[in-house]
């Protein structure tokens, strides 16, 4: 019973052993804004990252003539290596610099989650972020707090920018919203109405648009 016992506590201590000695997996992004830029520079660093910190090296995914504007879903290499994370076939994403992730805070904070989500680390190079570490974790929480700023700041924008479009006209010089009728005009319609009018006809003889007439008929 006793050497069953002691058996099985071997056995245990060999499989953690096991498992804490297997290398970290790794997957490699670049990407470049034309086809005449070359990735290999990126890839380069990475690598050799990869050997220094004793990861291993598992999947490239390279992006050609793509804008970092542009998001997951317009970047093929982007969006496997996403697959890739929710399957936890790695253990670290690592890229040469932030901008090659993308150009938008808010973007890259999402990605940030989806890591974090699947317990998936994040390297990159030139900012010396290193999320397998306790200073680099708490990049996780600082970026939420960034994101949530910004779309903050991108909501007061549009708010701003509709109340001058509303005050002062759009580039068309056209004014957003509904048509304003004046007070007269809201009478004929609601009298021709009355009589018996169709809301097209009113519309022709007051030179109004339909969806007036219709507003004005339902309010009376």
């Amino acid at each position: 019973m006793k050497l069953r016992h002691y058996w099985g506590l071997i056995t245990s201590v060999f499989t953690q052993m096991a498992k804490t000695s297997q290398a970290t997996r790794v997957a490699l992004y670049a990407r470049v804004s034309t086809d005449k830029q070359s990735t290999e520079n990126q890839l380069r660093e990475l690598r050799d990252a990869a050997q220094r910190l004793g990861w291993k090296s598992v999947g490239e995914f390279v992006d050609r003539g793509i804008s970092g504007a542009k998001g997951p879903k317009d970047r093929p290499q982007l969006a496997a290596l996403l697959r890739g994370v929710s399957r936890k076939d790695f253990d670290v994403v690592a890229a040469w610099s932030v901008d090659r992730l993308g150009r938008s805070l808010i973007d890259l904070v999402n990605l940030l989650q989806e890591l974090h989500a699947t317990g998936v680390d994040l390297y990159l190079h030139q900012q010396g972020v290193n999320t397998t570490t306790p200073a680099g974790r708490a990049l996780f929480g600082m970026m939420g707090v960034f994101a949530e700023f910004e779309r903050g700041m991108i909501q007061e924008r549009v708010r701003a920018g509709l109340a001058r479009a509303k005050a002062k006209g759009t580039k068309s010089g056209n004014p957003i919203g509904r048509p304003a009728v004046g007070a007269k005009t809201e009478d004929r319609i609601r009298a021709l109405r009355a009589d018996g009018l169709g809301m097209l006809k009113v519309a022709k003889l007051l030179g109004c648009g339909v969806s007036v007439v219709q507003r004005v008929d339902a309010a009376a």
